[in-house]
C-alpha cells in the first residue's frame, strides 16, 4: 500500500496528497472527495478501498487518519451542479475542491482513476484505493463523511430511506422515489436514465 508513496519519497517529495472520491453511483445528494496527507511515519493497519471495510473498520481508520493526518481538505459537489456539468466532471471538480482546502500545498497527487485540473504533478491509479495507503485514506474519508451527511439528509428527506441505503438505487429507493416523487436533491439526471419508464415526472 505504500509502493507509489515510497518512490516519490526516495525522489525528494515530501507531501504527497492522496484523492478519492464517493458518491459517484448514487441518486442522490452531493459528491464527496477528500484529500488526505499522510506522514511517511504512518502505517494504518488493515486499510484498504473503503467500500471493502466494514462500517466499524472504516469508523476506526477514519479516527487515525483524522488525528494523523498532516493535512485533510474534503470537497463537495452537489445533485443541481452534477445534473449541469455530468457526474465525471462533477467528481473531478469535488476532487479540486478538496485539494484547494488542504492547509499544507501539496507536492505530487496520487489520484483514484481520475485527473485533477491543477498545476500539480499527478498519477491516477487504476483501483488505487487498494493500491495506496494515501488514496485509501482519501477513500475512507470521503466515506464517513458522505454517510454522516446521508443521516443529515434523512433527517431533512423522511421517507427515502437515505440513511440505509445512502442515496444508491436500491429497490427500497427506487420505490419510495417512484411512491414520494424526487426530492430537491435527487439527482434529475440519473433519474431519467435509471428509472424515467416508471416516473411520469419529466
Amino acid at each position: 500500500m505504500l509502493t507509489y508513496e515510497k518512490e516519490l519519497w526516495t525522489a525528494g517529495v515530501e507531501t504527497i496528497a492522496g484523492i478519492d472520491e464517493v458518491g459517484r453511483g448514487c441518486l442522490f445528494g452531493d459528491v464527496v472527495a477528500a484529500a488526505v496527507i499522510l506522514p511517511q511515519s504512518l502505517v494504518i493497519d488493515d486499510i484498504n478501498d473503503s467500500k471493502k471495510l466494514s462500517e466499524k473498520k472504516r469508523e476506526s481508520c477514519y479516527e487515525v487518519i483524522m488525528e494523523q493526518a498532516i493535512a485533510i481538505g474534503i470537497g463537495r459537489v452537489s445533485a443541481d451542479v452534477i445534473d449541469q456539468i455530468n457526474i465525471k466532471q462533477a467528481a473531478r471538480l469535488a476532487m479540486k475542491k478538496a485539494v484547494e482546502q488542504l492547509s499544507i500545498q501539496p507536492q505530487y497527487l496520487l489520484i483514484d482513476a481520475e485527473k485533477v485540473d491543477m498545476p500539480y504533478p499527478q498519477l491516477a491509479i487504476i483501483k488505487g484505493d487498494q493500491l495506496s495507503q494515501s488514496i485509501a485514506a482519501a477513500s475512507i474519508i470521503a466515506k464517513v463523511t458522505r454517510d454522516r451527511l446521508c443521516h443529515e439528509w434523512d433527517m431533512l428527506y423522511p421517507g427515502y430511506g437515505i440513511a440505509i441505503h445512502k442515496g444508491y438505487a436500491t429497490e427500497l429507493h427506487r420505490a419510495k422515489i417512484i411512491e414520494l416523487g424526487p426530492s430537491a436533491i435527487h439527482r434529475r439526471t440519473f433519474l431519467n436514465n435509471i428509472i424515467n419508464e416508471q416516473l411520469e415526472l419529466f
